[in-house]
């Protein structure tokens, strides 16, 4: 099993609750900190589609 260590965002400074990152198996999972026993894994592809929709603003609607 090929796998990176869980990474959290530099935005999250030092608050214990983030959204965290890794790959696995050519995958790429997501956890929210607090519930670190949910995990949604997804393609990298989708992943990217995901942050450049986030970094184009597409979902400041929602806030």
């Amino acid at each position: 099993m090929t796998y990176t260590n869980w990474q959290k965002s530099t935005f999250s400074g030092s608050t214990e609750n983030c959204v965290e990152v890794r790959t696995i198996n050519g995958t790429v999972e997501l956890r929210e900190s607090d519930q670190a026993h949910t995990i949604l894994q997804t393609t990298p592809a989708t992943f990217a589609a995901l942050l450049h929709a986030t970094k184009a603003g597409e979902f400041d609607h929602h806030a």
